[in-house]
């Protein structure tokens, strides 16, 4: 199957030297049969806009804010045409630093102002933002979408001050928290474990049929929150809701907001604490589920007896392919946690995301390996931020 993004980036390559944004512009719309929206071209997969510059560096206006609204559920691109290469940078709201051009008056309730190229990060989450990760790049944004953005851009453009605070890491809080990946290793070696996966699993094999029918819900917000309700809720009466909607062809959801907490299952055993967060993967989607708050899981981690842990229920059409319960020191899902620093705002250390991907592999090969010398390192890095 081709790949319109692909095939676009191919041929703006292809046309390297060009040195004409205009012509090139012409080439890539009429190859493509793109539509113009101004200074915008763009169709079902894309949006683009072309600039040129004597460098790499340039200062330009991209688009106004409002604009770059109407293509951010799309990966948008800016070409930048210099004499002898065509530089590709993605530039939704979620690679932006501030909002530069008209945006004294921007605020969440009133869209203003334009960015500049210079206002695009060049690199993101320690991936560079070029050509070759622009993919990666977008599945980064399409979790956090303009919505999840735009308090940052208002904030970090007029000065405003944040609200909240980080977590503060005290003395004697310190060694339990990097003591966690021995506590995780310990629990999951242990029956505690063995015991909170046939529980969850008996959620999972009890919901089986509203599971596989709300994991056709479109919206991936809502399509996860439902899952993880018939899961992991508390109201029996809500989840007999939710049952008797997703029966009827999702018709009546009721409202219903998840406890912004940091996990969703919690259990207390003789020698541990956990909460576990469910998460369920699309097998055919590629995605970055969201993972957790970093103050949050620090916060937690300080209790003695605490274990984080991550429950993913893998769905393809029609099945249920398999559930994981696992560490979040597990190795392949830290080595796949990105930390969304730069989102975040400045009284926080951040949130993070996981690469759908190893999802994927950790649903279809259970491991639990965890190494602790590593994840130790994981903590000191994110106390450090």
């Amino acid at each position: 199957m081709s790949d319109p993004l692909e095939e676009l980036l191919q041929l703006i390559q292809a046309n390297d030297g060009i040195n004409d944004k205009t012509r090139l512009a012409r080439i890539v719309a009429e190859a493509f049969h793109l539509t113009k929206d101004r200074t915008v071209y763009y169709c079902a997969d894309y949006a683009i806009r072309f600039s040129s510059s004597a460098s790499r560096s340039f200062a330009n206006t991209i688009v106004s804010l409002s604009r770059l609204q109407k293509y951010d559920d799309r990966p948008f691109l800016v070409c930048l045409v210099t004499p002898t290469e065509n530089h590709c940078l993605i530039a939704n709201t979620t690679f932006l630093k501030k909002i530069s051009h008209s945006s004294q008056e921007l605020r969440e309730n009133n869209i203003k102002g334009s960015f500049n190229g210079s206002d695009i990060v060049r690199e993101f989450a320690g991936i560079c933002n070029r050509a070759e990760n622009i993919r990666r790049l977008y599945e980064i944004h399409a979790e956090i979408g303009f919505g999840g953005n735009l308090a940052r851009l208002v904030e970090a453009t007029n000065n405003i001050s944040p609200s909240g605070a980080k977590y503060h890491v005290t003395e004697a809080a310190l060694p339990v928290i990097l003591a966690a990946p021995k506590r995780a290793s310990r629990f999951v070696a242990s029956d505690d474990c063995v015991a909170l996966k046939k529980e969850l699993d008996s959620q999972v094999n009890k919901f089986r049929m509203e599971i596989l029918l709300a994991a056709l819900t479109e919206n991936v917000n809502v399509r996860g929150r439902i899952i993880e309700y018939l899961v992991a809720g508390e109201d029996e009466t809500l989840r007999q809701r939710l049952i008797s909607a997703l029966r009827s062809g999702n018709r009546g959801i009721p409202p219903f907001k998840t406890e912004n907490t940091l996990g969703d299952y919690r259990r207390c055993f003789d020698s541990f604490d956990t909460e576990t967060d469910v998460k369920t993967k699309i097998m055919i989607l590629n995605s970055n589920p969201k993972a957790y708050n970093l103050d949050k899981v620090l916060e937690f981690l300080a209790n003695a007896r605490s274990v984080f842990m991550f429950y993913f229920i893998g769905v393809d059409p029609g099945k249920i392919v398999n559930t994981v319960l696992v560490s979040m020191f597990q190795t392949k899902l830290l080595r796949s946690t990105i930390i969304l620093r730069h989102w975040s705002g400045r009284n926080s250390r951040g949130v993070t995301q996981f690469e759908g991907r190893a999802i994927n592999d950790l649903i279809t090969t259970p491991e639990s390996m965890i190494d602790e010398e590593v994840s130790a390192d994981f903590l000191r890095k994110i106390i450090a931020l």
